[in-house]
C-alpha cells in the first residue's frame, strides 16, 4: 500500500513537471513565431532616433539568447532605422581579463572611427553569478585608475574610454530577473556612478509596465531573463524607444 501511495505520488509529480515543461516550450514556440520576428516593413518614422548611430555592448539580453539571435537591438534597427552596432556574446562578464569581456570586445570591436551618437550598455547579470568582485566606484576620472578585474571598475573603465573616444553621452540598461541581493545592490552602486559621472539608466528591471505584460503574456519571456521575440517587441523595444527619444531629443 505505501509503495503504490509512493509510486502513485511520483507519477503525478512527474506528469506535471512534462506537463509544465510542454506549456513552457509551446510558450516558447508562440512567442518566437517567425511573424514576430523584426521586418522592415514595420518602419516606423521616428525622427528622433531614426539614423542615430548607437553602440550596444552587452551579454545574452543584447544578443537575443532565447529569441533567436533577434534582441530589442534588431527592432531599433529594422523597424525604427536606428544604425546601431550590436557587440553581444550571452555568457560574458563586465569585468575580467577574458577576451570575451565587455571591456575587451569593446576595445577590440569597436572601431574607434565609429562616429556615435550613443552608447547604450547592459548591466551585466552574469558577473556575481561568475563570482566577479563587485568592486566600489572611484573617486578618479582617470582611465588607468579602474580594476577591470571588479564589475564596478569596469564599467568605469567603459564610460571613460567611451568619453574619450566617441564623445557621446553613455547608457546603462538593467535586466529583469528573479531577486537576487547582489544584482540589487550592483544597480544600487550604478547608481553612485550615475552620480559621479552623469551617465542615464534605463532601468527595464524596475519597469511596472513591463512586468505586467510579461505576467499578462507569458509568451513574452523564455524565463526569468530572457525575452522572446514577442517580448522584445511588444514590452522592450517600446520602452527602450521612449527612452532613447528622451535621452536624444
Amino acid at each position: 500500500m505505501k509503495h503504490n501511495l509512493i509510486n502513485g505520488s511520483l507519477s503525478v509529480a512527474g506528469g506535471m513537471l512534462v506537463y509544465q515543461l510542454a506549456k513552457k516550450f509551446c510558450e516558447f514556440q508562440r512567442g518566437n513565431m517567425l511573424q514576430y520576428a523584426p521586418d522592415q516593413r514595420y518602419l516606423k518614422n521616428d525622427p528622433i532616433i531614426r539614423h542615430q548611430k548607437i553602440a550596444f555592448l552587452g551579454s545574452s539580453i543584447t544578443y537575443g539568447f532565447a529569441s533567436h539571435g533577434d534582441s530589442f537591438v534588431d527592432y531599433l534597427d529594422q523597424e525604427y532605422g536606428v544604425d546601431t552596432i550590436k557587440e553581444a556574446v550571452s555568457g560574458t562578464t563586465l569585468a575580467g581579463p577574458s577576451e570575451h569581456s565587455y571591456v575587451n570586445r569593446m576595445l577590440k570591436r569597436i572601431s574607434p572611427d565609429n562616429d556615435l551618437d550613443l552608447f547604450v550598455c547592459q548591466l551585466s547579470t552574469n558577473d556575481q553569478r561568475q563570482d566577479k568582485p563587485m568592486g566600489s566606484v572611484n573617486a578618479s576620472f582617470n582611465l588607468d585608475s579602474f580594476d577591470r578585474n571588479t564589475t564596478i571598475g569596469a564599467i568605469e573603465f567603459i564610460i571613460a574610454y567611451v568619453t574619450r573616444t566617441w564623445h557621446c553621452p553613455v547608457v546603462f540598461y538593467t535586466c529583469l530577473r528573479k531577486p537576487e541581493p547582489d544584482y540589487e545592490l550592483l544597480m544600487r552602486k550604478l547608481k553612485q556612478v550615475q552620480d559621479k559621472w552623469e551617465i542615464k539608466i534605463i532601468d527595464v528591471a524596475h519597469n511596472d509596465e513591463i512586468k505586467r505584460l510579461n505576467r499578462e503574456h507569458p509568451e513574452f519571456m523564455f524565463d526569468d531573463a530572457h525575452p522572446t521575440r514577442m517580448g522584445y517587441r511588444y514590452a522592450w523595444t517600446p520602452y527602450f524607444v521612449k527612452c532613447l527619444d528622451q535621452i536624444l531629443k
